[in-house]
């Protein structure tokens, strides 16, 4: 019998137990207690020694995973965003702002998605423009001239590839977050969350410490992309992440992050498409927040600094 087969027999006797408690009023909380932390366990081996790369790129990909957004309402006591790259205009698909951990503070920059179709073509699909790591260089010079550690969260498929972007120097752009991230004087932490795609995730990840969530992963090219290339055919791109080897266990063993961050267990009973179990849950509130309002076109930018700015970061201590 394969593991995911125990697993499923195992979380039908727990729900057999329950059904069976509940229909005689007799209580069996011990015995399911004790099975459940014995399911606890199967799921952890299952995590670590049954996913191969493909599912934890359709994990990462999934989208109630949560966003950079998502973690600054759960982590994040105070976040002031700021907004545009003060040559162009602003990007929605980068994140960027003041913000206080535990009484720490910070600059936190993350690429950020949508979850429905308003909501994507607001955020441009997280594949940011050379607007949004613009953005994101403004905002780390402003960390070290102020000595803010900076966190970077990394979720997209890789930078924006259109023409307008291209034309604009979506290359350059890259590049010289690249170059100057090197040079920054304060630390950075830099964790990827879901995908991390390329040099869209490269131009805000140079950093002291690269951490990974357990099912996310971390790439120069999508397993599409290089299934298309190496056997001009993007139906084998499960084949093409094997040998890609892009899930953080492999990295790690690489060298090419720091340490992985472990996620809550994911149900067998889900695979292919499993869904993790820190997923948001509230559909509606998180997709009205992700939806763009009419204030998001229109921000006094300079106003909202000198109303809050003093207010959350007047000592610097």
């Amino acid at each position: 019998m394969s593991l995911k087969d125990e697993i499923k027999e195992l979380e039908n006797k727990i729900e057999e137990l329950r059904e069976f408690s509940k229909e005689k009023n007799i209580d069996f909380s011990k015995q399911i207690g004790e099975l459940e932390k014995e399911l606890e366990k199967k799921y952890k081996d299952f995590n670590e020694n049954e996913l191969d790369s493909w599912e934890r790129i359709q994990i990462s990909r999934n989208p109630r995973r949560p966003y950079t957004l998502d973690y600054i309402d759960t982590l994040v006591e105070d976040f002031v965003e700021l907004h545009g790259d003060r040559l162009s205009k602003d990007d929605h698909a980068i994140i960027g702002g003041l913000a206080s951990i535990d009484g720490y503070k910070i600059m936190i920059i993350g690429h950020q998605k949508g979850r429905d179709l308003d909501s994507n073509m607001f955020r441009n699909f997280g594949m940011a423009s050379p607007e949004g790591y613009r953005k994101a260089l403004r905002l780390m010079r402003m960390a070290e001239r102020f000595e803010l550690p900076i966190l970077t969260l990394i979720d997209t498929a890789g930078a924006y590839p259109g023409i307008e972007a291209e034309e604009k120097g979506q290359g350059e752009a890259i590049a010289k977050n690249l170059a100057e991230m090197f040079g920054l004087k304060v630390p950075i932490v830099s964790v990827i969350i879901g995908e991390g795609g390329s040099g869209g995730a490269l131009g805000i990840g140079v950093a002291d410490s690269v951490l990974m969530l357990e099912n996310s992963v971390y790439s120069v090219i999508s397993p599409e992309g290089c299934a298309s290339i190496l056997f001009n055919d993007s139906t084998k791109a499960a084949e093409a992440a094997k040998s890609l080897k892009m899930d953080a266990i492999n990295l790690k063993s690489f060298g090419v992050i720091d340490d992985i961050i472990e996620e809550e267990p994911i149900k067998a009973s889900g695979i292919p498409g499993a869904v993790p179990i820190n997923i948001v849950e509230d559909d509606e509130t998180f997709l009205e927040r992700d939806r763009p309002k009419p204030d998001d076109y229109n921000l006094d930018i300079e106003k909202e600094l000198e109303n809050k700015f003093d207010e959350l970061f007047g000592s610097l201590e």
